[in-house]
């Protein structure tokens, strides 16, 4: 009798076959994630305190001929939408990047001390040195960053560091600064009042200079970022299993860090510390992608912008014929959303 061979397992097909409709799906929902983006840019062009045609928008980005609306598209809105657009950019791969680092999907670059490291640097700038000027601000806030983020990575253990002890040192740096920040501002009330808006963040003083300013700073921090994607996940599945599988643990953080330091220090030297779109966005964009940071990094680098541009033309519809600065707009619309988000059970459990 001759034995019948035996039958294959159809497990491995049955398994094979939602990996293989989750890479459908990231790989149609990209291009969808970026004509939402490029709609997002248009409406940050057209809608403000005053309304603009279409046509006017075309007109005033190539034929500038010096027009009311030419010159509030060329001069103000399309500078303001670039802006918004890099700076979106920056938060989103910089709250992925730091996600990852620390295991935390919670995680966000303020973690690090950045914002904080900014926002010292720019009280002191202005309290001590009489910096009056945004383009002042730029360069100290960026410069506060980048000093704080290697003090932490210092604190934290350098060449033996690990997501808790960078973790534990970044809150205890960005407790020390902001006493510091508070303490001057108490004694400073011209400080204050120059250090008001800067700290609720906005889009609203954007000029192509600043843009020109941060975008080689923005570049580096996004090459980085995309580089480091593999050993990223190595680093997801634990200390041991990145070593076992060739992960470099040091060098990958050491960049992380450098990468997280480029692009939230210089989107918060342009805008101020925006919070809530470095945090929500990986979350949730985990919760679509899985845990694979290759497609994690290039989503959240679309959809931030999304988050953020239209947050600024919400605030702008709002408070016609004024507007809410985009700060108080994420604050407001996506805090309560993302508790809404994370208690629910499914995304719990990521």
């Amino acid at each position: 009798m001759v034995d019948s061979p035996p039958k294959q397992s159809a497990e491995p097909t049955a398994a094979a076959e939602p990996r293989g409709r989750r890479r459908s799906v990231r790989a149609a929902g990209l291009p969808v994630a970026l004509g939402v983006l490029l709609l997002v840019c248009a409406a940050s062009i057209m809608v403000g305190a005053k309304p603009v045609p279409l046509g006017d928008v075309w007109h005033g980005l190539f034929h500038n001929s010096g027009t009311g609306n030419d010159i509030l598209v060329q001069e103000l809105r399309l500078p303001r939408t670039i802006l918004g657009l890099i700076v979106g950019v920056a938060l989103g791969l910089s709250g992925a990047v730091m996600q990852a680092l620390t295991r935390n999907p919670l995680a966000e670059p303020g973690l690090l001390g950045v914002n904080a490291g900014a926002s010292a640097a720019v009280v002191t700038a202005i309290s001590f040195l009489g910096v009056t000027s945004l383009t002042g601000y730029v360069w100290f806030a960026f410069a506060g960053a980048a000093i704080v983020s290697v003090v932490v990575y210092v604190l934290g253990g350098s060449r033996s560091s690990t997501p808790v002890r960078l973790a534990l040192a970044g809150t205890a740096a960005t407790a020390a600064l902001y006493g510091y920040v508070n303490a001057v501002q108490l004694l400073d009330s011209a400080a204050l009042d120059r250090l008001r808006f800067w700290t609720v963040g906005s889009l609203a003083n954007a000029d192509m200079a600043t843009v020109r300013g941060i975008a080689p700073f923005l570049v580096v921090g996004v090459v980085l970022a995309l580089l480091i994607a593999r050993p990223l996940n190595a680093m997801e599945m634990g200390d041991d299993t990145a070593r076992a599988l060739g992960a470099h643990l040091n060098r990958t953080r050491a960049l992380g860090m450098l990468s997280v330091t480029l692009l939230c220090g210089a989107a918060t030297a342009a805008c101020g510390p925006i919070v809530f779109i470095g945090l929500m966005v990986p979350y949730l964009v985990r919760a679509l992608t899985g845990p694979d940071m290759r497609w994690i990094l290039p989503y959240a680098a679309v959809l931030s912008p999304v988050l953020l541009l239209g947050a600024d033309v919400l605030g702008r519809v709002v408070a016609r014929p004024s507007e809410l600065q985009v700060g108080i707009v994420t604050a407001l619309v996506g805090g309560p959303v993302f508790i809404h988000l994370v208690r629910r059970k499914r995304m719990a459990q990521l």
